[in-house]
């Protein structure tokens, strides 16, 4: 073995020069090829064609105008039921999950390792996140779901960053279609998430306060109650508890609106950003090809976990609202 050079007492190691660890002739590599690359997209690209006018560079350099669509395309049928390309990226999706969960806990150990010490830490803020919301009990109880809620639309948001989604094609009955497609960006997917996210809190504010729960939308009784004071010759107390009951029976119907419409903010939130995260990357990737659309990958991350966090958070807030009365009944 070769001898080590040993270091005298009084001297010091000189550290190596660099940045982020990596040598200052390397990074100037990657910078160079990053900017050749960015030159050469903008050359190929529409806007350079519009300045320049045509180089003549290969075709494949540049990418072809893009043809976004908001209905998923049906790529097969089961059973007489379309399987468009969308629900084979919320399969894919399942499968990355399950896969990822199965590899980390199908051998746990004391001391973890890296996939399962990243799964526990996630799981962990997560559960922390939730009983920060909803206390230590209701945040155990509501913790399944939220975090399937924020797993889900995360990883249909990532994953739609992947090559493939969007590129590959398949060749069905119908023609030429993309085999691959973000699940967040057809709006079937969002609509099912929100109906899982309404049925969600309304089971859980009927298991916790019975059907007095369901007296926030249909709360007649004050009504009722007025007119039998009225026949009974209570002119003064039943006008004035009439009046209180028309009051009650509105806020009913705006407490029952505001439930159905949180179904269609739920859809259109995460599917309006999703879809508008698609076609940002196409037209940049379009314009200037190769490296310019990679600040836009970043900020979808961003985008993604952003909106997964929304999703969840807000279900997370509505569900313990829900049930906050009966939390209140206890005390």
């Amino acid at each position: 073995m070769p001898e080590q050079k040993e270091i005298k007492p009084g001297e010091e190691r000189k550290p190596k020069k660099g940045c982020l660890g990596f040598s200052f002739p390397l990074i100037i590599g990657i910078l160079a090829i990053v900017l050749a690359l960015f030159v050469i997209g903008f050359i190929s690209g529409p806007l350079g064609k519009s300045l320049l006018g045509d180089l003549g560079l290969p075709s494949w350099i540049s990418v072809p105008r893009p043809h976004p669509e908001l209905p998923a395309e049906t790529v097969s049928h089961i059973l007489g039921f379309p399987i468009t390309n969308s629900i084979i990226g919320a399969w894919l999706t399942i499968i990355v999950l399950v896969g990822f969960s199965y590899a980390v806990t199908r051998r746990l150990k004391l001391i973890p390792r890296r996939l399962q010490t990243l799964l526990e830490f996630a799981l962990e803020k997560l559960l922390s996140f939730c009983q920060s919301v909803a206390g230590e009990k209701n945040g155990r109880r509501f913790f399944p779901i939220i975090a399937t809620i924020f797993l889900f639309v995360l990883m249909n948001a990532w994953l739609s960053l992947l090559p493939g989604f969007g590129s590959i094609t398949a060749h069905t009955a119908e023609g030429e279609t993309h085999l691959l497609r973000g699940a967040n960006t057809d709006v079937n997917m969002p609509l099912a998430l929100a109906l899982v996210s309404f049925v969600f809190v309304e089971f859980f504010g009927i298991k916790s306060l019975g059907f007095h729960y369901l007296s926030k939308f249909i709360n007649v009784g004050r009504f009722f109650s007025s007119i039998g004071q009225l026949f009974r010759g209570k002119f003064k107390t039943g006008l004035s508890g009439l009046f209180s009951g028309v009051i009650d029976i509105f806020v009913g119907i705006l407490e029952t609106l505001s439930e159905f419409i949180r179904i269609v903010s739920f859809t259109f939130r995460l599917f309006g950003n999703m879809t508008a995260g698609e076609i940002l990357l196409l037209i940049a990737a379009f314009l200037v090809p190769w490296v310019f659309a990679v600040p836009f990958y970043g900020l979808e991350l961003m985008v993604g976990f952003i909106q997964a966090l929304i999703f969840a958070g807000l279900t997370l807030i509505f569900t313990t609202v829900a049930v906050a009365g009966h939390g209140a009944e206890k005390k």
